[in-house]
């Protein structure tokens, strides 16, 4: 019987980073997108979204099922709390990619705004604590997850800078509105990942050390 559950928690460990792997690539397609205005790319991320969708639905499915059918001991059953809280934040970020690439297509039915700056250091930095946060919840590493939790802040003050940076086009040309607050949305969004990542931080923490920190940082996460 507990070969059997070992087995199903590991399944449920490959769907969840297949799941994670398919999140990171939204991002990473989404930010190209966006550099590159490719619109044909920002469909794409649009259209893979349904199967990100069912993957946390299938992910729901196992671990319910775990639940119902086992007695998991309390490491397993942190594990499986875990997941349900760490698929949503995934699925979550990858709808902003998605949102992000829905702005693209609007933004590339104009002319391009003067080079930007601050949301490409952005949407990177934001895109790496994503990757980040997956690489601690797969290692168990509360030390990276700690790590990735303090640049949280940092993400915010970029998105902020980023916001007095478009303001400055706004004040420049009226013509400019439209296209800078599309921009202003998408530093939004990817500060939102960033937050998502976070979170999944926060989660790895409970998985190791069986602690709950969230707010414990003095920040809000779950916007």
């Amino acid at each position: 019987m507990q070969r059997h559950f070992d087995k199903d928690i590991e399944e449920l460990k490959d769907l969840l980073l297949r799941m994670g792997a398919m999140v990171e690539d939204s991002i990473m397609q989404s930010i190209r997108s966006l550099l590159e205005r490719d619109t044909a790319l920002a469909q794409e991320v649009i259209s893979n979204d349904d199967r990100i969708d069912q993957m946390e639905l299938e992910i729901d499915r196992r671990t319910l099922e775990l639940i119902a059918k086992m007695q998991p001991t309390a490491v397993d059953l942190r594990f499986v709390a875990t997941v349900m809280k760490v698929t949503p934040e995934l699925e979550r970020i990858a709808d902003l990619a998605q949102d992000v690439c829905e702005r693209v297509i609007e933004l590339n039915r104009e002319p391009p705004l003067k080079a930007m700056v601050a949301i490409p250091r952005l949407a990177q930095d934001a895109q790496g604590m994503v990757r980040a946060a997956l690489d601690a919840l797969v290692r168990r590493d509360v030390s990276l997850a700690r790590s990735v939790i303090t640049q949280d802040d940092s993400v915010d003050q970029q998105t902020e800078q980023s916001f007095r940076e478009l303001l400055t086009y706004l004040l420049e040309d009226p013509r400019n509105i439209s296209r800078a607050i599309r921009l202003t949305f998408i530093g939004k969004y990817f500060e939102r990942m960033a937050d998502g990542a976070t979170n999944i931080c926060e989660m790895v923490v409970y998985l190791v050390e069986g602690k709950m920190i969230k707010h414990a940082y003095g920040t809000a996460h779950n916007r």
